[in-house]
């Protein structure tokens, strides 16, 4: 029986009861006071599904449990938002708006909201460093879009990249761990060097090639090893950037068989999306839907002040 045919992802009760069993687990949160396990739920035929009121003396307001998450404001079912934040998650190489639009039978511009939504849901703002010591990150960086004698006349930009018209994407993997991507104007030491500092600890073993800007800001690290890919060198020893090209071709796959085109306005939202599925991915001994299911309930749980992309 497939996963999309639970009751939670056809019927808005079910749907309801499951995200309260994923962020509440049998104790209702007041978003408005904190208020943990005092709230009553509402049921009579005036009220709106899934609402509950606050007991307590100096609040007793009314919410539901999709207030801050992705899901609060949202003009359609829950039940489709959760398919679409199941299909967002468990789609290696990413779902198009579009493909979400058949599929949940919704409008493009609400799929494309939609979509835009989970993705902020999916960005990072973790505190916590890359590495530590005895451990590997690897930095490298890529170029996405399409070439400039491509785009129509009108359309092209010959100070972009060299006239290709191509987006830095700059990409800190740790081997066996997560991974944090940027888009970046250029790749010099005073752009990467701030990097690599806010997102790398000091004691880890910092892998590059041998591009300029990783040269002065390697020297910060317990370790710095450099493969030289002009010389045909793609592994040293334990010294590669070969985990950070695994990362960047799976994105430029999505990028290229599923969106096609990524506005550079949006790039770090698809960014957020590929960086949260590699991070999230499947380990040793963790069944791939019970991953998925974890996954999902990052994203819903995600207290966010978000409306809408800009």
């Amino acid at each position: 029986m497939s996963i999309l045919s639970k009751r939670y992802f056809h019927d808005e009760d079910a749907a309801f009861e499951h995200l309260e069993s994923m962020l509440w687990a049998g104790n209702p949160v007041c978003p408005h006071c904190g208020t943990v396990g005092t709230a009553t739920k509402l049921q009579g035929e005036k009220h709106r599904r899934g609402v509950w009121k606050c007991n307590e003396k100096e609040c007793r307001k009314q919410f539901t449990v999709k207030v801050g998450t992705v899901f609060e404001h949202g003009r359609m079912p829950l039940h489709k938002m959760l398919q679409a934040v199941y299909l967002m998650c468990s789609s290696k190489k990413g779902i198009s708006a579009h493909q979400l639009h058949r599929t949940l039978d919704i409008t493009y511009k609400s799929a494309w909201f939609l979509a835009h939504r989970i993705r902020e849901a999916m960005a990072g703002g973790q505190f916590a460093q890359l590495g530590g010591e005895g451990k590997f990150v690897e930095a490298d960086h890529s170029y996405v879009g399409g070439k400039e004698k491509n785009k129509h006349r009108s359309k092209r930009k010959a100070e972009n990249i060299g006239g290709m018209g191509k987006q830095i994407v700059h990409a800190l993997v740790e081997r066996g761990g997560a991974v944090r991507s940027h888009h970046i104007p250029n790749v010099t030491g005073e752009t990467l060097r701030p990097i690599l500092r806010a997102h790398v600890n000091r004691k880890s073993a910092l892998m590059t090639d041998t591009h300029g800007g990783y040269v002065r800001a390697g020297e910060e690290f317990a370790r710095h090893e450099m493969v030289d890919h002009g010389i045909d060198e793609y592994v040293r020893g334990d010294a590669h950037s070969n985990t950070a090209e695994n990362y960047f071709s799976i994105l430029k796959r999505g990028i290229v068989g599923c969106y096609f085109h990524v506005s550079e306005a949006h790039l770090h939202r698809y960014l957020a999306e590929f960086d949260f599925r590699y991070s999230n991915r499947a380990k040793l001994g963790v069944e791939d839907h019970a991953r998925t299911e974890k996954a999902m309930k990052a994203i819903v749980g995600k207290r966010l002040q978000y409306r809408g992309p800009n």
